[in-house]
């Protein structure tokens, strides 16, 4: 099984909340995913996500992939963390 760290849109119309997840990567966007990660909302301001790098570290060691926007969110939150 492959596992990916993609973003799970919450939300309504205009409007966008997204959940950071693990998931299957054959899975559709919004479908079941295994674990929760962290969440990204992109209205607002400054720092505009969450995230728990102990468990994103766990899922990266086994294999998982990143998608490229939850990859820029976990460099800026290892940025942040690291001051």
């Amino acid at each position: 099984m492959a596992v990916a760290l993609r973003l799970n849109r919450q939300g309504t119309k205009d409007r966008p909340y997204y959940k950071i997840v693990a998931v299957d990567s054959r899975k559709r966007r919004d479908g079941r995913y295994i674990e929760q990660v962290g969440t990204y909302d992109p209205l607002k301001e400054g720092a505009n996500y969450e995230i728990d790098l102990e468990k994103v570290d766990k899922w990266l060691s086994v294999g998982a992939q990143a998608s490229e926007t939850v990859a820029s969110i976990i460099r800026k939150s290892r940025t942040a963390a690291s001051k």
